[in-house]
């Protein structure tokens, strides 16, 4: 398993100018593997923990700089009380248990989404790691956190008319790449590659303005089960794509 493992990385860094800068993925299928074993929704949550560790250790191997995590969206607080509170508790449990590690292996924690609306007591967590990581040169890892495509375009759409109306923009000045400075991603290229597991067909309101031209890599196995493996195999299947962002492709050209 190691030596496969080694061999799909070591092919991936033999064509390191197409490994993707920006990665995002959507986690999915945590509870239908913990139902495949007759164990509650929780049981898988906390087993979607160790494929976190294994996809953010896989990214730094190969010089991934930006990974973005769909951790908990503003939909998901409609599920069942209990599971909400649980996922709650798991959020800043992990981020507590997992800074020493950030810190070793250089890794730069950063949320967006609507933070500021979690629990103090889980936000505080958050903040802390953030706050230590800071300084960190290395992988990039964000979590998006009561967090939605739609809102985050809203809030950007919000944001961008108080500049035009305090007269710090002018309206002629509004284009694609201004609006994108208004983002939650200002700061991070938009994700070259987006993996869904668990084989749903959709983005599930996750970066919607950022994901015009990503590429889409949609896999039937259920979050806990994606480890380092897998993780290479999407990026080696990344590598082997012609993105032509709505030119021809070069065969066609000549």
């Amino acid at each position: 398993m190691t030596d496969r493992i080694e061999k799909l990385k070591n092919k991936i860094l033999e064509n390191k100018e197409s490994i993707p800068k920006h990665i995002a993925i959507i986690m999915d299928g945590n509870g239908r593997w913990a139902a495949q074993r007759d164990k509650p929704r929780t049981f898988g949550h906390e087993a979607g923990v160790t494929a976190v560790r294994e996809v953010v250790k896989a990214a730094s191997d190969v010089g991934v700089k930006y990974l973005t995590l769909y951790t908990f969206s503003i939909q998901n607080w409609n599920r069942p009380k209990d599971e909400v509170s649980a996922l709650m508790s798991l959020l800043s449990r992990t981020t507590k248990n997992e800074i020493s590690e950030m810190i070793s292996n250089d890794v730069k924690l950063r949320t967006i989404g609507h933070v500021h609306s979690l629990p103090s007591v889980r936000r505080i967590a958050l903040e802390l790691a953030v706050a230590k990581t800071r300084n960190n040169k290395g992988l990039i890892l964000t979590l998006a956190l009561n967090y939605g495509g739609r809102t985050e375009i809203l809030d950007a759409v919000k944001a961008l008319a108080n500049s035009v109306r305090s007269g710090l923009v002018e309206l002629s000045d509004i284009n694609e790449e201004l609006f994108s400075d208004f983002l939650y991603t200002s700061s991070m290229p938009d994700p070259d590659l987006m993996i869904r597991t668990s084989g749903e067909q959709r983005i599930s309101n996750f970066l919607l303005w950022q994901t015009s031209y990503t590429e889409l890599y949609i896999i039937d196995t259920l979050w806990p089960d994606f480890k380092r493996e897998e993780m290479f195999k999407a990026i080696l299947d990344y590598q082997t794509r012609e993105r032509r962002f709505g030119k021809v492709s070069a065969d066609q050209d000549e």
